[in-house]
Formats: structure tokens, sequence, C-alpha cells
């Protein structure tokens, strides 16, 4: 069950998918006429983790929309149909169960100001804990390796808190390997006996030398090796959407390049922490840390955009 909440009005509904018609009275003081908007969303699940396919019809066009949800933006999208729009909405790895506000700001086409949240709860989760042998120096790295590996996060936070304004995906998100997936999303790790982060992304298995495939359009903004995850390759999708790939045998893009959908980007490896030759794939969604199988997902349910 979850809660969708417009201006005033409040309504319970119950599945995955729920659309309706709205309508903000004459009285709001951001908008100053009535206004009716018809709100949907998909998404594979409300819980951690998830991606959220919000759309929103209004009987007047719109230049503009964007969300607010857990201190983070997303970008809202129109492609010529101006009174239609169309965002991703990221739910945190590590969000707690309970109510959720996304805030929607817009703007109509004579200036005036649009906004109204969206309300929905998040369901609890449960990810299981695995246990990994790897390396020493993966676990505990030495002195000598601890001013690289900071540079190195510095610069992939930078990447990530990066919003492009500009949409260079297009249509559902493809699987870059065709091997299944391994070790999932949310895990919590142990190395070596030692807790570390939650697994941020997804594992497919693959033999070293299999070429990676780009998910969707995009252009490439990190190519380098990691201290972690080895030899990676960053796609920047727009809208502050990222592909992370890691532990890549051979590159087979450089930092600038436009990529396509389906563009063999690299080669499957075991550089970096690894147990084994597989892929990694980490998605960021305005640094919200989400699944990429529920990209995937969203975005083949709804049949793409």
């Amino acid at each position: 069950m979850f809660v969708i909440k417009l201006g005033r009005r409040k309504v319970l509904a119950a599945g995955l998918f729920v659309s309706g018609v709205f309508a903000l009275s004459a009285s709001s003081s951001l908008l100053g006429v009535d206004e009716e908007f018809k709100v949907a969303h998909a998404a594979r699940a409300l819980q951690p983790g998830e991606v959220v396919l919000v759309s929103v019809d209004s009987n007047r066009p719109l230049k503009e929309l964007t969300a607010t949800s857990n201190d983070r933006n997303f970008l809202f999208y129109s492609d010529g149909e101006s009174a239609h729009w169309v965002g991703l909405v990221g739910i945190d790895l590590e969000t707690p169960p309970g109510d959720v506000q996304i805030l929607l700001n817009g703007e109509n086409l004579d200036g005036e100001p649009v906004q109204f949240t969206y309300q929905v709860t998040i369901l609890a989760k449960q990810f299981p804990t695995r246990q990994l042998s790897v390396d020493s120096k993966y676990v505990s790295p030495p002195q000598s390796e601890l001013d690289r590996i900071a540079q190195e996060r510095r610069r992939v936070s930078r990447i990530f808190a990066t919003t492009t304004p500009e949409r260079f995906w297009r249509g559902p998100f493809l699987r870059p390997v065709p091997g299944e997936t391994g070790s999932g999303f949310g895990k919590r790790s142990v190395y070596n006996g030692k807790p570390r982060s939650p697994h941020t992304g997804t594992d497919f298995r693959a033999t070293k030398g299999t070429p990676i495939k780009a998910p969707n359009n995009g252009r490439i903004v990190l190519v380098k090796e990691l201290y972690f995850a080895g030899n990676t390759v960053i796609i920047d999708h727009g809208l502050g959407l990222y592909s992370y790939f890691a532990h890549l045998s051979e590159f087979r893009v450089e930092e600038g390049d436009a990529v396509e959908t389906g563009q063999v980007i690299g080669l499957v490896g075991a550089t970096g922490r690894v147990t084994g030759p597989h892929l990694h794939w980490t998605v960021r969604l305005s640094e919200a840390r989400v699944d990429p199988l529920s990209l995937m997902n969203v975005l083949k349910t709804a049949g793409g955009s």
C-alpha cells in the first residue's frame, strides 16, 4: 500500500503502478488558476535501491519540471509534448522505511510556478551478507596507497555529483553482457572477516575477454585503473544518470567519446578487488545508489521513453 498526496487531496492505492487525475484549487497561491494534472508512476518495488518512473500530464504546457526527494534533485524531460513530462527518481540503498515526499516544481508558459507533492511509502528491505576472501592489500591497503585511494574517491564522487542537463539515453537499458547475475545489489560485504560497505552494484558472470556493451547512449567521463575497482569505465547518460563498470581487462573507449547502445566499451576482466572474472555494474541517479536491474525493469515495463 502506498499514499499519493497532491495539495490537500489524498488517496490510497495498492500495487506497483498507479495513475490518477487531481485538480488544484484556484485558491492555490502557487498557481492562481485552476490546474489539472494526471500523475502516474511505475516501479518494480517501492523499496531501497529502486528506480521510480514518474510521469506528469498537465492541461496547460509547462516550460520545465523537476523533482526533489531526500535532498536530491531529479530532472524531468519532455519530448516535444510540453504538457507531458517524465522523470526517473531514485530511492537510495539506505533509505529508511516510511513516507517519502517527492516535491515537483515547474513553471508554465506564463512564467507562473507550479508545485505539488507526490508521497509514497517505502517498504523495508533486508539485504543478505556475503563473505569474500581477497588479497589482504584490498582489505587493509598499505599507507603508500591511501592518498591514491582518497583522490580516486573524490574524482568519482565529483562525477556522480555532476548533473548533465541533456538526456543522452533513449529507450530501455540493455544487459551489458549475456551472463547471469551473480552477487546482487545491496549485499553486505565482509572481506576476509572484516565488514565493509554494502555492494552498490550488480555483478554479472562472464569469462575474461567477454565484450561489454554500453547499456544505453551516453558520454564516457572516466577511463582509468582504480585501486579497488580495477580498470573502470563511467558513462554519463545525462540527467544525473551514470553507469559505472569495474574490473575490466581492457578498454575499448576513451574519455570524451560518445557511445551508442550496444557499442563495446571494454572487455570483462578480474582487475582490482575481485575473487575472479566478472563484470560489476553500478548505477547512480542524482547520487542515489540504485540497482541496475531496477533501471532495466522499469524502463522495459514502461516501454522505454
